[in-house]
């Protein structure tokens, strides 16, 4: 068997694992995006925890900011009413006046608190209710690719040991080729040559349309292993072609792809 015709057997192999694996891989990505939302969730739900406990801290400083302005307010009060001069009613006076001022900006603050503090509470809850859902798609996407890889898992091990009994038969640089080419070309790594006229001796690359000479048809007909000049894929044809009336190469001339 020609060495295109191995890399060929080794190629469809491939194929049917990669084909395997894509949707076990669509499966893996699924479930790796909703996790990673999901863990996106729950840290915004962590920080704006933080946040919540912060501001309601921030609010109890402040209600109690309060009670203590309101208490010293309540004994200058008594003291306005003891006072034994206008002097030290006056000094009294203009304490309450600034207590004042200072209560209610404390009172200003303890407002804008609790008024965002009920916004974080809403936020929480809404964060709560979409990591909820969001773990229950998780749990669902889990479910499906642990599904998918026991589907494949006795069809992927067959398929591995062919492919490493195949692998055996190809040139090591040549699978390598191929590995790079799937990689780059996927489906078209490797491309059947098309057959356009026969009888004016015109075929071209089943991936790209880029035109095959006759010359190169003859030696990929009998198993030299040759790269399409414009796309790189390895070019193969399992029609009968040797047999045919093929231009012969002149004395001395080497056929090149």
């Amino acid at each position: 068997m020609s060495e295109t015709a191995n890399l060929l057997r080794l190629f469809r192999v491939d194929q049917q694992i990669r084909g395997l694996r894509s949707r076990l891989t669509a499966a893996e990505r699924f479930l790796t995006e909703q996790a990673r939302q999901g863990e996106d969730l729950s840290s915004r739900h962590a920080t704006s925890a933080a946040q919540l406990k912060q501001l309601k801290a921030a609010g109890a400083n402040h209600e109690g900011e309060c009670v203590r302005i309101e208490t010293r307010m309540a004994a200058l009060r008594e003291q306005m009413n003891g006072a034994r001069t206008n002097k030290e009613y006056s000094a009294f006076l203009n304490e309450l006046n600034a207590l004042k001022t200072q209560k209610e900006a404390s009172e200003k603050l303890q407002l804008e608190a609790m008024e965002k503090v009920e916004q974080l509470q809403k936020m929480l809850t809404e964060i709560e209710a979409s990591l909820t859902e969001r773990k229950t798609i998780i749990a669902k996407a889990k479910s499906d690719r642990d599904s998918k890889e026991a589907e494949i898992k006795d069809r992927l091990t067959e398929l591995t040991s062919q492919r490493e009994t195949v692998k055996r038969e190809v040139d090591a640089g040549h699978a390598r080729q191929l590995e790079d080419l799937m990689n780059r070309l996927g489906e078209e790594a490797m491309s059947h040559v098309e057959e356009i006229d026969r009888r004016n001796h015109e075929w071209s690359c089943g991936s790209c349309r880029m035109a095959v000479p006759p010359q190169t048809l003859s030696l990929i007909a009998r198993g030299v292993l040759v790269n399409c000049p414009s796309c790189g894929c390895f070019l193969y044809t399992e029609l009968d072609v040797v047999s045919k009336k093929l231009p012969k190469p002149k004395k001395g001339e080497t056929l090149e792809a």
